[in-house]
């Protein structure tokens, strides 16, 4: 007996859905099943191991009346979501499965992309071409592989989500409450009415009328209001300290911007061809920029030219999903890019997962019209390219000290390496190796006062209290309003049995005054 295939176009078209949207989501979790084996790492330890609310599956409903770090690291930010969801999955005591969820939402990122792209450009192609290219970037390795980057898969979830159904269906309420669950996770969600008013000026959805557009614009308004109102209740009674890139520390304005125009070329390089992946962009991997006549301003503004271009030729051939996604690259890149104001980071790969939703759909838009037999030679080579590249980066997120160890092997000339060094000996007992990673890593750089702080740690431990003392002055004459530093590193020392140094340091705390 044969099986004819079905008459239905409908059906047909389903069918053809569902088979994309299945290989898309099959492609985002199989290229990442080696984070299966990965543990907890750097910020994991703090935010998800080592935090309380995580361990109980009341700290679900609990995260939204607490910060996303622990108090004692000076709280500035409010992401109850993804703690939420941490303490969900705990419940099942398992990192494979904390990791297997962030594989999850991965894939169902690269589906909606998918979805995206195959309304927007009417095409089956166009949307293969988008969801496997957003599925397999190895840029993305630092937010899938590593848990905290949950808070950015979650983010752009929503926020994209937000987009798509303002512009495609015009659903208000919807796409305020997925603006809402955005924000809840990562604060670049704010950018989405920034992408629905771009969609509307290129085209793609326009709500009826006037009244419709302020409909939106006052919706965006409350959420916004209520949003800041929630965030600065949870977070006003806590020390915050602005936590600037190193390498911005005691740079002019002028300077920071030049800085980060020049960074551009690593987020160029990062979208279009990421063989190379870092970690870690501080100094000297990654320098200060001070003139406009430096090369790496100068490349940086080149890349900057080279994007107004495409968005120039996308909007005169009137391709309005190029432009659209061109647009969409910078628009979600903007409040990382330290040129409205400096950031945590310089660059940072996790930061490129939402603006690289941008890059595949330009790239749906630009070779949607491609034969099948080239169009399936190109997708071959991306799914083998960039999974393979994606698949060696995974294990890099195994724990602290195999990140670490790739900082050093991968920017051999920032301070980072040696400095998170520093914290890797001293949980292994070998506060002498320690202080030999601090004058490696001050000898690059001399401006982070969390490397004096644990230099400290390990002289104290070395009984070397006078030492322990210079190097907490340095700390102070960087931070003169960071007691909560002591706190925190107390509470770890106590944590390691180390309780005459947590002493120590809270001693010297309490003559410095309360925090």
């Amino acid at each position: 007996m044969t099986i004819a295939p079905p008459t239905d176009p409908g059906t047909a078209h389903r069918t053809g859905k569902g088979a994309l949207f299945s290989a898309v989501a099959l492609t985002a979790v199989v290229v990442y099943l080696g984070a299966l084996r990965n543990g907890y790492a750097l910020d994991d330890v703090l935010i998800v191991a080592m935090n309380p609310l995580t361990h109980h599956l009341g700290g679900a409903w609990q995260a939204f009346r607490e910060p996303y770090w622990p108090a004692t690291t000076a709280a500035a930010m409010y992401r109850p979501l993804p703690i939420a969801s941490f303490a969900l999955d705990l419940q099942l005591d398992h990192v494979a499965w904390l990791h297997a969820v962030n594989l999850l939402w991965h894939a169902g990122v690269s589906v909606v992309v998918a979805a995206l792209a195959l309304r927007w450009t009417a095409s089956a192609r166009g949307a293969w071409l988008a969801g496997l290219v957003f599925a397999v970037h190895p840029v993305h390795v630092e937010a899938v592989a590593n848990l905290v980057g949950r808070a950015d898969l979650m983010a752009a979830l929503f926020t994209i989500l937000a987009t798509y159904l303002a512009l495609e269906y015009d659903r208000l309420w919807w796409s305020l409450a997925a603006l809402a669950l955005g924000l809840l996770s990562k604060e670049n969600a704010a950018i989405a009415p920034v992408l629905i008013a771009w969609g509307w000026v290129v085209g793609i959805g326009r709500p009826a009328g006037r009244r419709r557009m302020w409909a939106y614009a006052g919706g965006w308004v409350v959420v916004g209001v209520a949003y800041a109102a929630v965030r600065w209740t949870v977070l006003h009674p806590y020390a915050r300290v602005l936590h600037l890139a190193p390498v911005f520390v005691a740079a002019g304005p002028g300077a920071v911007r030049l800085t980060a125009i020049a960074a551009f070329a690593d987020v160029a390089r990062l979208l279009v061809f990421p063989l190379t992946l870092r970690v870690d962009y501080s100094p000297a991997e990654r320098t200060l920029v001070s003139s406009a006549f430096d090369t790496r301003f100068l490349l940086g503004a080149a890349c900057l030219v080279a994007w107004a271009a495409l968005v120039w030729v996308a909007w005169r051939r009137r391709d309005r999903v190029a432009a659209f996604g061109l647009g969409w690259i910078a628009i979600t890149l903007l409040p990382v890019a330290n040129l409205l104001f400096p950031t945590g980071v310089l660059t940072a790969e996790r930061t490129l997962y939402l603006p690289s939703a941008g890059l595949a759909l330009a790239v749906s838009a630009w070779l949607k019209h491609l034969a099948p037999r080239p169009l399936a030679v190109l997708l071959a080579v991306i799914v083998l390219a960039g999974g393979a590249r994606t698949a060696v980066r995974v294990p890099v997120w195994r724990d602290s000290r195999s990140v670490t160890l790739s900082i050093l092997d991968d920017s051999p000339d920032s301070y980072a390496g040696p400095a998170g060094m520093i914290g890797i000996y001293l949980s292994e007992g070998q506060p002498k190796r320690a202080l030999e990673a601090l004058q490696l890593s001050t000898r690059v750089y001399d401006r982070v006062p969390t490397v004096y702080l644990e230099g400290a740690y390990a002289a104290f431990k070395l009984g070397r209290s006078r030492l322990a003392d210079s190097l907490l002055d340095r700390l102070e004459q960087l931070c003169s309003r960071c007691l909560f530093y002591y706190q925190f590193e107390a509470t770890t020392a106590r944590a390691w049995g180390d309780t005459a140094v947590a002493e120590s340091l809270l001693a010297r705390m309490r003559r410095l005054g309360t925090p």
